[in-house]
């Protein structure tokens, strides 16, 4: 073999070498070069997945709101969106922000002087006495709050409110309360009388609602937890079943606003129906608009609080059971009355149908009643049932690897007082199916005396559909209802102001038996009142029900009742 030059062949060891590094560059630049095609071609196919899964969500929603409100309710949506913001930030800019402000702050000092007493007479403890008081001390000073100017409710002239079941009623509720005024119902074992009066008052309401052997349910503090209840299991059974992660809930317009506070704290969208304008009951076929993938739950009232109308429950049935939805029925308002009408109306009027609402409807799956309003239960008792077990199941909580031991809870509360529950125990097993029974024939005759006398002797007033419970609204096409409210309240009445429409309403209770004469006779006068203020044109000082109720209703001042209420709010707490 030939050996190679020592100089050639270091030349060609170079040129190899140089070669070899040569391609391995080539070859890393390559392989940078498809890595980075790779990498740009997976990010712009990732974009575009990411994309287009964002334009199809968007999409959908899109499509939910026109199917929904179609396209002129849309168009009114989005110009009542635009108006709101367009006027907020028009009452920012200076001159226009200072009126409204000094506005604002004027009526805020007159509410505070109001619902605040300072001055002589009224002494404010701001911290505890450096010594107790004596028991003749406290009684004397509760004496003097208990008769604190307040609106006149002993007589009946409150709408709704107080819901007093006599004096005896008081009296036997006082008695209760002393025995169990220690009682949590946190702790059944400790206080095992509690846990069985609980859940035989949850068993009595179930009974009265008709709900089958599956029925169960818990107490609760009162309509608003009881409606919080039923849209948590709803919202949770949505999570687990149906893998729904932006709920909504269908209601009619006129659903408590306890939904809306449920809506805020849990995350859920609340679609309000319209009304059918001839019933004032939800409009079914804008429910069915509404209904989509994303609802867990439907809901209806029986009957509702503005107007005292039965939804029909029937009907929104039809729609869950299509849909596999679950169906609330909002009874809070009538409670201890509306599941004894059947029987009542057998007895004084054979012409009212009174429509099914309760579990005999097969597609209802919930019932919020409050044994605290026609229950005349003390305040803060109200009971949620659900039509099974399962349902009840998703609205408890469980801790069970807590540091202080497994923690359970059925209801939002914790500690509840069991003192409650014992004045609600007695006061069912007091009054008795037929006492209920008595009661809702008073109440029923006295709010059906309204209703005519609305209907039949004033020309110029209407009752808004054909309510057929305890709660009487009406309104005028010809007078600025708002005044007669202010004339009432002048005159001693408390009535609850609507609005959408504007109207008024009275909730009768047994107080409001003995006043209907004097209400009738009252209205008379006030009617006629307005009306002459009306026909002669006369620009006078509007009252603060007309007052609010005007600024409550435009768009251009929305956002000045919102700053109104928060007032009003802040001012419990001040001393």
């Amino acid at each position: 073999m030939t050996q190679m030059p020592s100089n050639i062949a270091g030349s060609v060891i170079h040129a190899a070498g140089t070669a070899a590094n040569l391609a391995a560059l080539t070859a890393t630049h390559s392989h940078i070069f498809w890595c980075k095609m790779v990498s740009s071609t997976s990010f712009r196919t990732a974009s575009t997945a990411v994309f287009l899964v964002f334009a199809a969500r968007m999409a959908a929603k899109s499509w939910r709101e026109l199917r929904a409100r179609g396209i002129i309710g849309s168009v009114k949506d989005l110009y009542g969106f635009c108006a709101r913001k367009f006027f907020r930030f028009m009452m920012t800019l200076p001159g226009i922000s200072e009126k409204v402000n000094a506005e604002v702050e004027k009526t805020l000092t007159r509410m505070e002087e109001e619902m605040v007493p300072r001055g002589p007479g009224i002494t404010r403890y701001f911290e505890l006495p450096k010594q107790g008081w004596t028991d003749e001390l406290v009684f004397n000073e509760l004496h003097e709050l208990a008769e604190m100017k307040h609106s006149p409710w002993e007589a009946g002239r409150v709408s709704g409110a107080v819901y007093h079941g006599g004096e005896d009623i008081l009296k036997l509720q006082t008695e209760a309360y002393g025995m169990f005024s220690v009682a949590n119902q946190l702790h059944p074992d400790i206080f095992p009388g509690v846990r069985k009066m609980e859940a035989e008052v949850v068993s009595m309401v179930l009974r009265i609602y008709n709900a089958p052997e599956s029925g169960v349910g818990t107490s609760t503090s009162g309509g608003t937890e009881s409606l919080l209840m039923a849209s948590l299991a709803a919202k949770i059974k949505g999570w687990h079943e149906k893998g729904i992660t932006e709920p909504e809930i269908v209601a009619p317009v006129t659903i408590h606003a306890g939904f809306d506070k449920a809506a805020y704290y849990f995350g859920i969208k609340l679609r309000h129906a319209p009304l059918d304008p001839d019933t004032y009951k939800v409009d079914l076929k804008a429910v069915k608009r509404l209904v989509n993938s994303n609802t867990i739950l439907i809901a209806g009232s029986a009957p509702n609080f503005p107007h005292g109308i039965i939804d029909d429950i029937e009907g929104l049935s039809e729609i869950a059971l299509k849909h596999n939805i679950p169906l609330h029925v909002d009874a809070c308002l009538g409670s201890f009355v509306v599941p004894f009408m059947e029987k009542v109306y057998s007895e004084i009027d054979l012409s009212v149908s009174v429509p099914l609402f309760d579990f005999r409807v097969k597609g209802v799956t919930s019932i919020s009643c409050d044994t605290h309003k026609y229950g005349f239960a003390p305040k803060g008792s109200s009971v949620i049932m659900y039509r099974d077990a399962k349902l009840r199941r998703y609205q408890y909580f469980l801790a069970t690897d807590w540091s202080g031991g497994v923690y359970a809870s059925p209801t939002l509360a914790g500690s509840r007082p069991g003192a409650l529950m014992a004045g609600c125990w007695a006061t069912l097993m007091r009054i008795g199916e037929d006492g209920y029974i008595e009661s809702c024939r008073n109440i029923i005759s006295a709010a059906r005396s309204i209703r005519q006398a609305i209907q039949n002797e004033f020309e110029c007033l209407y009752v808004l559909g054909q309510p057929i419970g305890s709660v009487v609204a009406f309104s005028s096409e010809t007078l600025n209802i708002y005044d007669v409210a202010d004339g009432l309240l002048k005159k001693g009445w408390h009535l609850s102001a609507l609005q959408n429409p504007s109207a008024i309403h009275i909730a009768c209770t047994r107080l409001t038996v003995a006043a209907v004469a004097e209400l009738i006779s009252d209205l008379h006068e006030v009617v006629t009142q307005v009306e002459m203020h009306t026909v002669a044109g006369e620009k006078k000082q509007q009252g603060d029900t007309a007052m609010l109720y005007g600024v409550a209703g435009s768009i251009s001042t929305h956002g000045i009742v919102d700053e109104l209420a928060v007032g009003f709010l802040d001012n419990l707490y001040k001393v």
